[in-house]
């Protein structure tokens, strides 16, 4: 070999070296924030195996050891790293849960304690004293974020009993009944009355704008007939019933006696409606629309009691001539039917349509309309005509809004509405159940309201059940109908205390006995009906509906989707806990793969480099 070819080698040998010793700070750099090994095979060619690393953009630059030791040590602690085994055991659960960051049920626990925290802070800020223990504020805060952590609580029940789901509003209910009974924690009893009455007032104009943005003319339309006979017929007749046996039992007076029929006469969307969903969804009475029959019908039921209640209150208590009492009553329906219709025209053209924030001002004017239509009729006298103009209002409105949406699609305004009823749930049922005091109850009004209470059930069911005659049903079919229109909720607790509110406001303290015994006969039907519908419909749906293939329209999605929105369920909680999902896990181990595949594929062009150069 010549001298030049000596120097040629021995500069293409000094030259690898020097590419190997590049290569090997670089791999010994990288393995500060990554763990791995790098092996030669019989070759000479290097393979690297690195399971995880710091993408280049988040290695740090300074304090390299220490943030080193933070990564390792906090590791073990994150659920990146640690994604759940396929058939994990109880305790490996219980240790994901803890997990950081924080996610699932303990991830929700701390967003309602943040909540709560938060808001606390500001409104100590704000009002000083009212938001401190004892004051009204404070009252309403934790009656707020109990009575929504009793709702979630037991929703949970259905996850032990599978054919017992009770609805969240029943917990709601009774930790609002514990909070005022209960002598160490009877909070309620320092929330103002006008503060009360003004938020179940808001949570009824919630409840009919809901309504109202639902009634589908098309639906109803192709339903015909057969829904205003299961809506008219078993409420009208429960309510006849219900007068007769509170005049006979309870010697209420004939007027007092229809406006209790028409209370506990509704049926209660709330709990119904995730029923009919789920049955809907595996197939259930679909291929006849049983489902989309009955939920169209308790909408009606509704309107048709909550505007039968407002015409009696008005009667109930008005003042001057006989033929004034008489009148004033349907003229209060058709006063509030004629400015809802105003007010919902107004709403098809203002705001315009080419407004930026279209779905945030007609949210802000629908809502507007509503509240004001529901308060201005209390000041002015005329309760009758604000629930039914508030409803009107929604509905007339609903009727332009819904031609600009495609068949199916989902009304974003009802989703804006859902939230509200999400938030101002767990307050009513809260404050309806805190205005129970058992201490002050007859005990001949418990025996004798649930004796009044029993048999407008009777006579209920038995009319549903005729009322669903001439139609495609079968008998297995018809039998179903009267367990779904057996529960009571959202109406009771929405005007359950209206009626002893007026004789409150008006110095009637003859009428506010009479108030407080249909208040207490409300919740008593809430109690009783609601788990006992809720379970029936349940255990006999599979029983009695004939199963089709469960093929989803998207009508079906959308009304789950609003269903989900609307605040059945605890939002706060009900976001699936990625730790019970294969779909997490495989995301997670493909996120881990993916940087491991991206890394490796740097650390072989480096290599490759290097062999370039060489």
């Amino acid at each position: 070999m010549s001298g030049g070819q000596t120097d040629t080698a021995r500069e293409a040998d000094g030259l690898a070296m020097q590419s190997y010793s590049n290569s090997s700070a670089k791999l010994s750099k990288r393995d500060m924030f990554s763990e791995g090994s790098a092996t030669m095979d019989q070759d000479g060619e290097v393979e690297v195996e690195i399971r995880e690393e710091l993408p280049k953009s988040e290695q740090p630059k300074r304090c390299l050891a220490l943030r080193t030791c933070c990564h390792r040590t906090f590791k073990p602690f994150q659920t990146h790293y640690n994604p759940l085994p396929e058939n994990a055991t109880l305790g490996q659960r219980v240790k994901y849960f803890f997990m950081c960051p924080p996610h699932g049920k303990v991830g929700g626990f701390l967003v309602l304690l943040f909540m709560f925290g938060i808001w606390l802070a500001v409104l100590i800020s704000l009002t000083g004293a009212e938001a401190l223990p004892g004051g009204n504020l404070f009252a309403l805060l934790v009656l707020f974020v109990t009575c929504w952590f009793g709702g979630y609580l037991v929703s949970l029940v259905k996850n032990i009993i599978p054919f017992l789901p009770l609805p969240p509003l029943l917990g709601m209910l009774l930790v609002g009944g514990i909070l005022r009974n209960v002598p160490q924690i009877a909070i309620s009893t320092d929330i103002h009355r006008a503060w009360s009455s003004g938020a179940r007032n808001i949570a009824l104009g919630i409840i009919l704008l809901r309504a109202g943005l639902g009634l589908d003319p098309s639906a109803l339309r192709k339903l015909s007939f057969v829904v205003v006979r299961l809506a008219f017929s078993p409420c009208l007749m429960e309510t006849t019933a219900d007068a007769v046996a509170a005049h006979l039992l309870l010697g209420f007076p004939w007027e007092w006696g229809f406006m209790l029929g028409f209370v506990i006469a509704a049926v209660s969307p709330a709990v119904v409606v995730p029923c009919l969903l789920s049955l809907q969804e595996d197939g259930y009475g679909v291929d006849k629309g049983i489902p989309t029959l009955v939920i169209a019908a308790a909408s009606v039921d509704d309107v048709l009691a909550i505007t039968g209640f407002g015409v009696v209150l008005g009667i109930a208590f008005s003042q001057g001539n006989l033929a004034w009492t008489l009148l004033k009553g349907p003229l209060e329906a058709v006063v509030g039917v004629a400015l809802g219709t105003v007010a919902g025209v107004i709403l098809w053209y203002f705001p315009q349509r080419t407004s930026k924030n279209l779905v945030l001002f007609r949210s802000v004017m629908l809502v507007g309309f509503g509240l004001m239509a529901i308060f201005l009729s209390t000041y002015l006298k005329w309760a009758g005509s604000g629930p039914l103009g508030c409803l009107t209002l929604a509905f007339v409105a609903a009727l332009k809004w819904r031609k600009e949406f495609k068949e199916g699609e989902q009304n974003p305004i009802e989703n804006v509405v859902g939230v509200l009823w999400m938030i101002f749930q767990p307050l009513l049922f809260g404050l309806i159940g805190s205005e129970v005091e058992i201490s002050s109850i007859d005990k001949n009004t418990i025996g004798l309201g649930l004796a009044t209470l029993g048999i407008g059930l009777a006579v209920r069911m038995v009319v549903s059940f005729l009322a669903v005659f001439f139609t495609p049903l079968n008998l297995r079919e018809r039998m179903f109908i009267p367990f779904a229109w057996l529960p009571k909720a959202t109406v009771q607790a929405a005007i359950g205390a209206k009626a002893y509110e007026m004789a409150i406001s008006e110095g009637k303290p003859e009428l506010e006995n009479l108030g407080k015994q249909i208040l207490t006969i409300a919740v008593l039907a809430i109690l009783i009906t609601a788990p006992i519908g809720s379970a029936l419909v349940t255990i006999f749906g599979p029983r009695l509906l004939k199963k089709t293939q469960n093929v989803e329209s998207p009508d079906v999605v959308a009304d789950r989707e609003s269903h989900a929105i609307q605040g059945q369920i605890n939002p706060v909680f009900c976001a699936e806990d990625e730790s019970g999902t294969a779909d997490t896990r495989a995301t997670q181990i493909e996120d881990v793969s993916g940087q491991e595949a991206k890394f490796q594929g740097h650390r072989q062009d480096e290599l490759n480099g290097d062999t370039t150069r060489l």
